[in-house]
């Protein structure tokens, strides 16, 4: 097993998440101190891991720095890592800190000084270099063995388009070649299943400027896989007594107000919305919660009552900057598969683990075999950044860890990543290629139903408070449709893609045929059409394959005379067979895909 030390007194095996965020944030450091060595004068922003890898945003003065000039980064870094360089730390006081870095001239880290208290400061230093640092870091740089910068990209100075633009560059780094090497494919293979790339190919959805950025719009195909999933989930909550409800997408200011949304994310949402005539204000919805909040409250409730589920496919609306847009992934509208499930105390338990089962249903049949849960709870050392008391969010806490560990479910416990109103339970997926994804999210919440004032009758006829879970097992149906496209690499399974059946007449005199087969499809329920466009078979069936429709089905003279139709599932001759045939194959394939 390989190793690593760190200059924490900790040795840990590479494959350890916390091992890799540490490689990875001093090889931004050595990255920094190639740049200083090659660019003299060059300033300095933040520098951290992510979660393939590393960034450090840099200051070159106004000179430009392109990908062609990588190659000379990376050089230096090698160099550098083979001098056998130790990090070393020092701590500093504030004034001393400031001091450094006035007379080196870079004003970002003076900036950052500034938000520190005096005795919490350190520095760590690497060669010529020296940094401002919490730490800790690798030990010997000489574990730098394979480096990759890969991209170059504009960023604001801590995120405000009002401040200075930054050159971000990114890159990787690993402990031996071979694994850079692996990456590297890994790589080549993301980009062929990059879902922008995909859903282009495959008429999915589109972004129009003129629309507006991180808005998507559904093409007819891609309309059609959504009104799947949709519908694939909608049918599964039914058969588990959720209830369907409906929320308008703004909401009345004073509803964010009472909820905690406004105070704690209002500056990422989008600007107020004042009525002309009364002069109200209303926000474009963010969140579902308040409005299912309000639905609860619209009636009495009884004990007997509950637990109530409410589910909506919910759009809301949130503001993110430009440069961190990302086709489906990162968006500025888009719609979750929400629900909150009202309970009792007492059913609190039983209700978070039928909603890890339901989740675990979903992965399980889109072939999403590689997971692991991440119990997200509170800070105890920043405790002002959430809502609610103690005793809550313990007992919040607790239910999550309980119903994780019965479950047996592989878990990661993170601190300070809970939601302000409540820990959680995030689902953390690996695709085909290796790559982790958040998907799914199981939230415990006290505190919005005390800040709503939801009250149910007791058996014993006092008013009680129920507890809320907030659930969504798909996270968002443009997220989740963009790691399925990944995952697959567009080809979907049967049951989900857009067209089921493409029927391909050999020449047009065969149309008439294939448009009774494609009818007979149709009223069996099968997503079904043909082409039957003046080309040859041979340059249909190519363009068809950027679709990747599954299922072909080919009709000439001999189809015609015997009643049949020629059959290819993704590529593989399944020979001929009549209609009637044909439809019990198509409802097999997807009755197997669809086994849980």
């Amino acid at each position: 097993m390989l190793t690593i030390a760190f200059t924490d007194g900790t040795v840990r095996p590479w494959d350890d998440d916390e091992a890799k965020k540490i490689f990875w944030h001093s090889s931004a450091h050595l990255m920094a101190e190639a740049l200083e060595a090659l660019y003299p004068g060059v300033k300095f922003g933040v520098g951290p891991a992510v979660e393939t890898g590393f960034y450090y945003d840099v200051d070159l003065g106004g000179r430009q720095i392109s990908e062609a000039d990588l190659k000379a980064v990376e050089d230096k870094m090698l160099e550098l890592a083979r001098s056998k360089e130790t990090f070393e730390c020092r701590k500093v006081s504030k004034a001393d800190a400031l001091k450094y870095f006035t007379e080196k001239g870079d004003k970002y880290k003076c900036e950052l000084i500034n938000d520190l208290e005096d005795g919490t400061i350190t520095f760590y230093t690497n060669g010529n270099f020296t940094d401002l640092c919490r730490g800790p870091h690798i030990k010997h740089v000489d574990d730098i063995k394979a480096i990759k910068l890969t991209s170059i990209a504009g960023a604001y100075w801590k995120g405000d388009q009002n401040r200075e633009q930054l050159t971000r560059i990114y890159g990787v780094t690993f402990p031996k070649k071979s694994m850079l090497d692996d990456y590297l494919k890994m790589l080549e293979e993301a980009k062929k299943r990059d879902h922008r790339k995909l859903g282009k190919e495959m008429e999915l959805f589109t972004f129009s400027p003129r629309v507006g950025l991180g808005l998507p719009l559904w093409l007819p195909r891609g309309a059609v896989m959504r009104n799947v999933l949709e519908n694939f989930l909608r049918k599964k909550q039914s058969e588990l007594g959720y209830l369907p409800v409906v929320t308008p997408h703004i909401g009345n200011k004073e509803l964010y107000v009472t909820s905690g949304h406004l105070a704690k994310y209002g500056k990422d949402s989008f600007q107020l919305i004042k009525t002309p005539q009364e002069g109200e204000e209303y926000m474009l919805k963010p969140m579902n919660c308040p409005h299912h909040c309000e639905i609860y409250r619209s009636s009495p409730r009884s004990y007997r009552d509950l637990p109530l589920r409410f589910a909506e496919f919910g759009t809301v609306y949130r503001y993110e900057q430009s440069g961190e847009l990302h086709g489906l992934t990162r968006v500025r509208g888009f719609t979750q598969d929400d629900a909150h499930l009202f309970c009792r105390p007492d059913q609190l338990q039983e209700e978070f683990e039928k909603v890890i089962d339901l989740i675990l249903y979903v992965f399980r049949t889109l072939n999403l075999t590689e997971y692991m849960a991440q119990v997200s709870l509170r800070d105890p050392n920043d405790k002002v950044k959430y809502i609610g008391s103690d005793e809550n969010w313990e007992k919040a806490e607790r239910a999550i860890v309980e119903a994780a560990s019965k479950k047996g479910l592989k878990t990661v416990v993170e601190l300070g990543e809970a939601a302000f109103y409540g820990p959680k339970l995030d689902f953390m997926v690996k695709d085909a290629i290796g790559r982790q994804w958040q998907l799914g999210t199981i939230q415990v919440d006290y505190n919005l139903p005390e800040r709503f004032e939801l009250e149910y009758i007791d058996a014993d006829g006092t008013k009680k408070r129920p507890v809320m879970i907030h659930r969504a097992p798909f996270g968002s149906i443009e997220r989740f449709t963009a790691v399925v496209l990944e995952h697959t690499a567009g080809h979907l399974p049967l049951w989900l893609s857009p067209d089921q059946v493409k029927i391909l007449p050999v020449s047009e005199k065969y149309a008439d045929y294939a448009e009774k087969v494609c009818e007979f499809l149709k009223n069996s329920e099968i997503r079904a059409s043909v082409d039957s466009r003046n080309e040859t078979l041979g340059k249909r069936i190519r363009e068809i394959s950027l679709l990747r429709v599954p299922v072909l089905a080919i009709v000439g003279e001999k189809e015609v005379n015997d009643g049949t139709v020629s059959v290819r599932r993704e590529g593989v001759d399944q020979g001929s067979m009549p209609a009637d045939k044909f439809v019990e194959y198509i409802k097999s394939v997807i009755a197997d895909e669809l086994k849980n």
